[in-house]
C-alpha cells in the first residue's frame, strides 16, 4: 500500500504515515509522530465556538445600532423616502458587519478582494429576505395584522432564523478555515 512501511518486525505497529525523512521538503511530507503536530486552525472546539458566536453577537449588535440609526437620520432630517432610506441603511449596517467580522472575529482567516465582501452581502441579503417571508406569510398567509404579530413574525421569529442563517453563511461561505469549510 502506499505511503505505509512495513513494521520491522511483528511486534512494532505499522505506520500509516508516510516520508519520515525529515530532510524531506514538508509540503511534501506528512506529518510522522515524532514530528511536531500539523497547523491548527485558532479557531476549534466548543469553546472556540462560544467565543466565534458571541463575537458575530457583538458585531451583529453593532451593525444594527448603525443600521437603525442611519434608517433615523434618513428618514427624519434628510427626508429621503422609506425604501431609500432603508437600502442605504442596510449597506452601511452590512458594511459595518463585515469590516467587524473581518477585523474582529474571523481575523485569522484573512480574507482578501471583493469577493468575500460580495458573498456576505448575499448572506446578508437572503437574512433580510427570511425575515420578510417570516413577516409576509404572518401577515398575508395566516392573518395575524396586529402590530404586534407584525413585530413578532418579522423582528422576533425572523430575526432569529435570519441570524441562525447569516451565522451560517458567514463563517462558512465567507471567512472560512481549514478543516471547516
Amino acid at each position: 500500500m502506499v505511503g505505509t512501511r512495513a513494521p520491522k518486525d511483528r511486534n512494532e505497529p505499522s505506520r500509516t504515515r508516510a516520508w519520515n525523512d525529515r530532510n524531506e521538503p514538508s509540503r511534501t511530507r506528512a506529518w510522522d509522530d515524532r514530528a511536531e503536530s500539523p497547523p491548527r486552525s485558532p479557531l476549534t472546539g466548543p469553546k472556540a465556538t462560544r467565543r466565534e458566536l458571541v463575537g458575530f453577537a457583538a458585531v451583529g449588535l453593532l451593525a444594527y445600532a448603525v443600521d437603525l440609526a442611519l434608517f433615523t437620520c434618513l428618514r427624519g432630517p434628510a427626508a429621503l423616502g422609506p425604501l431609500t432610506a432603508k437600502a442605504l441603511s442596510f449597506v452601511a449596517g452590512c458594511t459595518v458587519a463585515y469590516a467587524g467580522n473581518a477585523l474582529g472575529t474571523y481575523r485569522h482567516t484573512h480574507p482578501r478582494g471583493v469577493r468575500p465582501y460580495a458573498v456576505f452581502f448575499a448572506v446578508n441579503t437572503a437574512g433580510a429576505a427570511v425575515q420578510l417571508l417570516c413577516l409576509g406569510v404572518s401577515h398575508y398567509c395566516l392573518g395575524f395584522t396586529s402590530q404586534r404579530a407584525d413585530t413578532v413574525s418579522g423582528a422576533g421569529i425572523g430575526m432569529a432564523l435570519a441570524t441562525v442563517l447569516r451565522f451560517w453563511g458567514t463563517r462558512t461561505l465567507v471567512f472560512r478555515t481549514e478543516g471547516r469549510v
